[in-house]
């Protein structure tokens, strides 16, 4: 067979789905890809409907490239859904209008020539109508309890004749200091007629009080997103002028915030000081400021989301080990929490009114990725929408939660993907997804997604483990400290440690372990393939760290780096920063390395990529490929960079845990072929 017929043979066996007898067939990868998801949710004020946006990812070779499409439809409480805004459009914000007869929505759609649209569509259906149009994109939108006006977030305007000068050629950019501030506006809802409202600084969320007379605001000095880890704070201001009448004193990382409905006090998720690694702490302060009070001391989790059920309790979302904790918090009596929960679907974000009886909620199981769920109290979460309706006619592996003892005896969490149709074994490759962050952490519910396509690899034999490494989230603050100042070190050896722990218990050939991650998870594959590269027999880094040093002065996060995850400066110590560096170790590599990252990725810069390339390159004769996404940032968001990207990922496993590694595959994949025929 010619090179290029292997290569087409090649490409089709990876995108077939995998069928073992009359058993359904294992998802494949395009399928992964396409699988719809339901990103978020807004309970009607009348909390008798839901309105949620669907991520409609486009179809393969067939759509214009692009990011999916996002539509907006509306489902009722016994699980009849329907559609609202469909088709070639994205949803990018939408809310309930006042009285819950019509829904606000944020779209750029034909008719819209340079920036996107604030539209109104009413519960009856109908076609939207278009409201207003800013002097540029619209970020965010929220109409006030009384129906008079809506506050929105937008940048400031473009200099005047800036589309005409770069059409002549002036196109320079001042790095960070042309980044435009986020401006405060009201739309009047009668008029249609937008004033801005004043502040220092740059907006990044809003919230009214329940009597329209006063708004929260976070603001940060500039609008840089380093400013945005390290630098919120909420301002309290009256509604007409826009006068601050108080500030709440936030330290550190901040999350969602909300009035009470009494208003006289404002709940947040924040920070316990400035080195915490992230928002999880459950604050109520008074409007007027002064001391915060921790409704949940001690948690052993981290808060996600909540809603005020009342003046005197909150109802919280927490991410707790690998399961969702729904839960009731007293304002007036904290207390610590208990035992943490041992099942249950994994709730992603929640969305209601004090006094209503039910809560929507954003929710994903193993079975299905993100859905529309109904939460009431002591009742099961009931699933009311069905966006993937092949999934049931798939083979979904078997997936558990499962715990391990690192090497110095710290207890961890995992979650495992079985194979399909076998039970593992000594000959068993394995597959370990690192998370990023490492702030966050893994839940036990839909696993399968580009980067980390378990249910598809399940269907080709592999055994795929994901690891909550000492540093995750969903397990307290201090656990979330536990890698800071101690780059890769203990952190990564709890991803080794897990892979010895499934050897040990034959479910795992020690000599087939790969391992992928992007962001700091593909710091951990880079380090994977270096300094631990006896343990791993393939690797696969995206978006990934490879010189600490390096990374403080390219990306744009240097004080998030320095608070919550170095605590030094690299001047303060450069051989440490360094030895924790991949390049460091690249003479040591011997594991076939696939690096992959988007080349407008402003977090981790393109050249960290590119340093691991070169340094394994010139030091060593190990296989070694590099892949940049045109115009992709911190991670790829249009659909054929997704699905390109897991076919290199699969096809790099494949060959060095399966097949008869040695030199790389061939670099190509034949996309050409798969394109429609034209007429």
């Amino acid at each position: 067979m010619n090179p290029k017929a292997l290569l087409l043979a090649a490409f089709v066996l990876l995108a077939q789905p995998f069928s073992a007898g009359a058993q359904p067939a294992a998802l494949s990868l395009q399928e992964i890809v396409n699988l719809r998801s339901v990103t978020q949710v807004a309970l009607s004020p009348q909390g008798d409907r839901i309105a949620y946006l669907l991520s409609v990812p486009r179809a393969l070779y067939e759509d214009d490239d692009g990011r999916p499409y996002v539509e907006l439809h509306v489902v009722d409480l016994e699980g009849q859904t329907r559609p609202y805004v469909t088709g070639d459009v994205a949803v990018s914000s939408m809310a309930w209008a006042s009285d819950g007869n019509s829904i606000y929505f944020l779209a750029k759609r034909e008719e819209d020539a340079e920036f996107n649209s604030l539209y109104q569509i009413a519960l009856s259906g109908g076609e939207a109508i278009k409201r207003f149009t800013h002097e540029s994109d619209i970020s965010a939108i929220w109409p006030s309890p009384d129906g008079a006006r809506m506050a929105f977030l937008a940048p400031e305007a473009a200099p005047e004749k800036k589309t005409e000068l770069e059409e002549k050629g002036f196109k320079a950019l001042v790095y960070e200091e042309s980044v435009p501030v986020v401006e405060l506006w009201m739309l009047d809802l009668e008029s249609f007629e937008a004033t801005e409202q004043a502040h220092q600084g740059s907006a990044r969320s809003f919230d009214w009080s329940p009597d329209s007379s006063q708004y929260a605001i976070s603001l940060t000095p500039t609008p840089l997103i380093d400013d945005s880890y390290t630098s919120q704070e909420i301002s309290v201001a009256d509604a007409e002028s826009g006068e601050v009448r108080s500030q709440l004193g936030v330290e550190g990382k901040l999350g969602h915030f909300s009035w009470s409905p009494d208003g006289r006090s404002i709940a947040y998720i924040g920070a316990e000081d400035i080195n915490d690694p992230a928002e999880g702490r459950l604050y109520v302060s008074a409007v007027s400021g002064g001391e915060r009070t921790d409704v949940l001391p001690n948690y052993a989790g981290h808060v996600e989301d909540f809603i005020w059920q009342d003046g005197q309790a909150i109802r919280y979302l927490g991410g707790q080990g690998v399961w969702s904790d729904w839960s009731i918090a007293s304002v007036s009596q904290p207390m610590e929490v208990g035992v943490a929960p041992s099942g249950g679907p994994i709730i992603r974000s929640v969305d209601g009114a004090p006094g209503q009886a039910v809560v929507a909620a954003v929710v994903d199981t193993p079975e299905h990725p993100g859905e529309v769920y109904l939460l009431r109290s002591n009742t099961d979460p009931r699933r009311l929408t069905n966006s993937n309706p092949l999934l049931s006619q798939r083979t979904l592996a078997r997936q558990e939660a499962m715990t391990y003892e690192a090497r110095d005896g710290l207890l961890l969490e995992a979650i495992v993907v079985y194979p399909i149709g076998a039970e593992p074994d000594r000959n068993t490759p394995l597959v370990l997804f690192i998370h990023g962050g490492p702030e966050a952490h893994y839940s036990n519910g839909w696993m399968s997604r580009y980067a980390t396509p378990a249910q598809h690899l399940a269907g080709q034999g592999y055994l795929v483990a994901y690891p909550n490494y000492r540093g995750s989230t969903g397990r307290g603050v201090e656990f979330s400290k536990l890698g800071q100042n101690d780059y890769a070190e203990e952190e990564f050896n709890d991803y080794v440690d897990l892979k010895r722990h499934l050897v040990a218990m034959g479910m795992a050939n020690p000599d087939k372990v790969g391992v992928s991650g992007g962001s700091y998870g593909g710091y951990a594959s880079m380090w994977a393939a270096t300094a631990l590269s006896e343990e791993f027999a393939a690797s696969v880094a995206f978006v990934g760290i490879s010189n600490q040093v390096s990374k403080f002065g390219t990306g744009d996060i240097p004080m998030e780096m320095y608070n919550v995850h170095a605590r030094v400066w690299p001047w303060e110590d450069w051989m440490w920063m360094l030895q924790r560096s991949p390049i460091y170790h690249a003479d040591k590599a011997r594991t076939p390395l696939l690096i992959m990252h988007g080349d407008k990725d402003p977090r981790v810069h393109p050249s960290q990529s590119l340093e691991m390339y070169r340094a394994i390159k010139l030091r060593t004769d190990t296989p070694v490929r590099l892949v940049f996404y045109p115009g992709e940032g911190h991670g790829n968001r249009n659909t054929a960079a997704q699905y390109d990207y897991a076919l290199r990922l699969e096809r790099w496993m494949n060959h060095y845990l399966k097949g008869p590694g040695g030199e790389p595959p061939p670099y190509q994949l034949d996309h050409a072929s798969r394109l429609p025929e034209e007429d």
